[in-house]
């Protein structure tokens, strides 16, 4: 029959760690990851104690791993005080020997009249300490979380396994929508095993669970772009623990996906070399050449975040992609694509949508259509629902459109047909309505409003010979495609 052991908040907090790194050391074998015998060769905690270890956790869980007091404790007859002055003098002094150590303490005692303790105690109490705090006195906690945290390598054998996603702030200048120099985010999502894009996004705002979440939406879908053919529900989604990546929204997202969410430790993102390889190659391929670079300190002719985003999308798709990898050996797209796998998709675009897209406020139909941002949307759909409140769902990157669900039912895809034969970003309204506004105050008479301030400016880019091929959206692809 067990003893029943005191709760676990009655140990002291050196004890509560100390069996935690005892947990931590026998977590994948509990989690079916590793055996015992890998995790002992790693480890070089014998087998033996390893088993005792498991054995411990299973029948009293982490208080069952708590180093309790010997029987025979105070055996050596060593005072508490000079037992304290020991372990101290070890700590501190990590290259002394134990005999260095023993002369140290001996002249501690006879200065405060204490009891001076043998050599064999001073070898007792420094053989009874445990390895690790050692490494964590002597080394710093760096170099003993290297040494004694359990790395599991993560590594993918097909594609879609695993997908890791990361946020950084480009090395890069440009312009934001008032027109001033500005550092842009990068989210980025990249599929491990032939380390190709899934999706990205730019934005001046700092990173959030709403731009992860726009970013898993433009990685899981088929893109318009055939050339990009990333895409599907990834087994593993491998992240690091900030608040975009952990919040309750991307859970309930995984859940209902079947995606596994994988964190790595809080302050050690190690294994994330990968990605991290990536933001590395966009700064030295890619980033260096613009203007506006800060290594360069050139802040003449600055882009707009369009301009850059545009620049980015054209050299992930055909430049990086089709670059031979210096870890695989392969272009990343023909590795993605030569797996012979076909990627599992959403029921439907309109499920991603409810799960995934951007929700604004509820909304209520006009008699000529839903009103947002300054445009107005319309669809055949919405005459039934003329009075009614429904919610909207959108991509910022593309606002031409709108989803629009009623009840949580998806109800139809709504355009604005000033701005339907465009891609147009939220920025741009933004960008737009400031322009407006300073028309306004510069010349009061002027009457030009957001969408007449769009079209103006998407006519001159339409008018560009370069982007005349790109730059217009089908009104027929809309209704019958998406």
């Amino acid at each position: 029959m067990n003893q029943e052991l005191p709760p676990l908040t009655s140990y002291s907090e050196e004890l509560r760690q100390n069996a935690m790194d005892k947990y931590q050391v026998i977590a994948p074998y509990l989690k079916h990851e590793e055996s015992l015998s890998n995790i002992a060769e790693e480890s070089g905690v014998p087998k033996r104690t390893l088993y005792h270890w498991v054995n411990q956790y299973q029948q009293s869980g982490l208080k069952g791993l708590i180093r309790r007091k010997r029987s025979d404790s105070g055996s050596f007859k060593v005072e508490e005080n000079v037992q304290e002055e020991i372990k101290k003098l070890i700590f501190e002094n990590k290259k002394n020997t134990l005999t260095s150590i023993h002369r140290k303490v001996c002249k501690i005692c006879k200065k405060k009249n204490w009891a001076p303790p043998s050599y064999n105690q001073v070898y007792a109490i420094a053989k009874n300490l445990s390895p690790q705090l050692k490494e964590l006195a002597h080394k710093g906690k760096k170099e003993y979380q290297n040494n004694y945290d359990l790395v599991y390598r993560r590594e993918s054998y097909y594609p879609n396994e695993i997908w890791q996603a990361d946020h950084t702030p480009l090395d890069i200048l440009v312009l934001n929508e008032k027109g001033k120099p500005e550092r842009p985010w990068l989210t980025i999502i990249l599929d491990d095993y032939s380390r190709a894009v899934a999706g990205y996004f730019l934005s001046f705002q700092a990173p959030s669970a709403i731009q992860t979440s726009l970013v898993l939406h433009q990685a899981i879908w088929k893109k318009s772009n055939s050339d990009w053919q990333i895409c599907g529900i990834p087994e593993t989604f491998y992240t690091d623990h900030g608040s975009d990546f952990t919040s309750n929204h991307l859970e309930q997202v995984a859940i209902d996906l079947k995606i596994n969410l994988i964190f790595s430790t809080v302050g050690m993102p190690r294994g994330r070399g990968k990605i991290e390889r990536f933001f590395l190659t966009i700064n030295q391929l890619f980033l260096q050449d613009l203007p506006g670079y800060i290594g360069n300190q050139n802040t003449l002719n600055l882009l707009t975040i369009k301009e850059l985003d545009e620049k980015l999308a054209h050299f992930i798709i055909y430049d990086y992609h089709h670059r031979v990898h210096g870890t695989t050996k392969q272009e990343p797209i023909k590795m993605w694509n030569n797996s012979g796998f076909l990627p599992h998709q959403p029921d439907s675009l309109e499920s991603l949508d409810l799960l995934l897209l951007n929700v604004g406020k509820p909304r209520k139909v006009h008699s000529d259509g839903i009103h947002f941002q300054g445009l107005r949307y319309i669809d055949t759909n919405l005459a039934a629902y003329v009075g009614e409140t429904v919610i909207i769902r959108y991509d910022p990157r593309d606002i031409a459109e709108i989803r629009v669900f009623y009840k949580d039912q998806y109800l139809c895809t709504a355009i604005s047909p000033e701005i339907s034969d465009y891609e147009v970003d939220l920025k741009e309204i933004v960008a737009a309505r400031n322009k407006a506004r300073k028309n306004l105050e510069n010349q009061l008479h002027s009457g030009n409003n957001i969408a007449e301030e769009l079209i103006s400016s998407k006519q001159k880019e339409l008018d560009n010979p370069v982007n005349k091929k790109d730059s217009k959206k089908s009104k027929i692809k809309r209704y019958y495609n998406e």
